[in-house]
C-alpha cells in the first residue's frame, strides 16, 4: 500500500478507497453487462451461484487474518510506549533517594530523553528510519551515572538498584517500539486481499448478469464491504504512521519539568 495513502487522514483515505472501489465496481458492471448481450451470455449464465459463498469466505478470512495482525501490532506498540513511560516515571520518583545534585542531573537526562523521543524519534519511526543501532544518548548517560554512583546507605543502594532496573526496562521498551515501527503489511498480503476482492466482485457481477437491477445492488453492497475492510486495515497497518497511530502523549505526561539554573 502506498505511503501517501497511509499518511492521509482517515476521512480522505476513506474517500479515496471508497471512490476507487465504486469506480472499479461500475466499470466491472458495465463490462459484464456488455458481455451478457453477446454470444458469451450463455457461458455467463452457466456459472453457478454456488461459487460465491466460498469466495466470500476466503475474503473474510483474509480480512480477519490481516486485521488480527495489524491490531495485535498496534496493541503491542501501545504497551511498549506505556511500559517505557512507566519506567522513566519510576526513575524520576526513585531518584529522590539520591543526593540533590545527582537527582537533578538524573531528572534532566530523563527529560532530554523524552524530548528527543517525541521530537526526533517519533518522526523517524513514522518513516521507518529509526534503527536499533542509534543509541539514546540521555538514557545511556543516565544508566552510566546510576551504575557509577557510590551509595552511602542502604536506601541509596536500593534506589540505585531500582533505577538501573527501570532504565533497562525503558531501553527494552524502546527497542520494542523501534522494531514495531518497521513492521507493515507487505505487498504480497495486500495483493492477496485485493485480488480476492476483485475475484469476488467479478463472480457476483457474472452470476447476477441476467438481472441488472439486482446486479447493481449486490455489487454496491459488496464494494462497500470491501472498501470498509481496506480502510479499516490500512488505517491501522503501521503503528506509528497515520492519523490513528500511537502518539508520544503518555511519555510527555511523565516528562519532568526543566530545572531552573540557580540564582546568582
Amino acid at each position: 500500500m502506498s505511503d501517501w495513502l497511509l499518511n492521509l487522514p482517515v476521512i480522505w483515505m476513506s474517500l479515496v478507497v471508497f471512490g476507487a472501489t465504486y469506480l472499479f465496481a461500475a466499470a466491472l458492471y458495465a463490462l459484464i453487462t456488455a458481455l451478457a448481450t453477446t454470444e458469451r451470455a450463455g457461458a455467463l449464465k452457466a456459472i453457478s451461484p454456488g461459487m460465491l459463498p466460498p469466495l466470500a469466505t476466503v475474503f473474510a478470512l483474509l480480512v480477519g487474518f490481516l486485521g488480527s495482525q495489524v491490531w495485535s501490532e498496534a496493541d503491542r506498540a501501545n504497551t511498549a510506549v506505556n511500559r517505557e513511560a512507566s519506567a522513566l516515571r519510576a526513575v524520576v520518583l526513585i531518584a529522590a533517594g539520591f543526593p540533590s545534585a545527582t537527582q537533578t542531573q538524573m531528572c534532566e537526562l530523563v527529560r532530554r530523553q523524552i524530548q528527543d523521543t517525541a521530537t526526533k524519534e517519533w518522526r523517524a519511526m513514522a518513516h521507518a528510519d529509526l534503527t536499533l543501532s542509534l543509541m539514546p544518548t540521555p538514557l545511556v548517560e543516565a544508566l552510566q551515572m546510576a551504575l557509577s554512583f557510590n551509595p552511602q546507605n542502604q536506601g541509596q543502594s536500593t534506589a540505585q538498584r531500582e533505577i538501573v532496573g527501570a532504565l533497562q526496562t525503558a531501553l527494552d521498551a524502546r527497542r520494542q517500539r523501534i522494531i514495531l515501527s518497521r513492521s507493515s503489511l507487505n505487498w504480497v498480503k495486500w495483493s492477496a486481499l485485493l485480488l480476492q476482492a476483485i475475484l469476488t466482485l467479478t463472480a457476483i457481477a457474472i452470476v447476477h448478469s441476467h438481472n441488472r437491477a439486482a446486479n447493481r445492488i449486490i455489487l454496491t453492497i459488496f464494494a462497500t464491504s470491501v472498501a470498509a475492510a481496506v480502510v479499516l486495515i490500512a488505517a491501522h497497518s503501521q503503528p506509528f504512521k497515520g492519523e490513528l497511530s500511537v502518539s508520544p502523549s503518555v511519555l510527555l505526561q511523565v516528562m519532568p519539568e526543566a530545572t531552573s539554573p540557580p540564582a546568582s
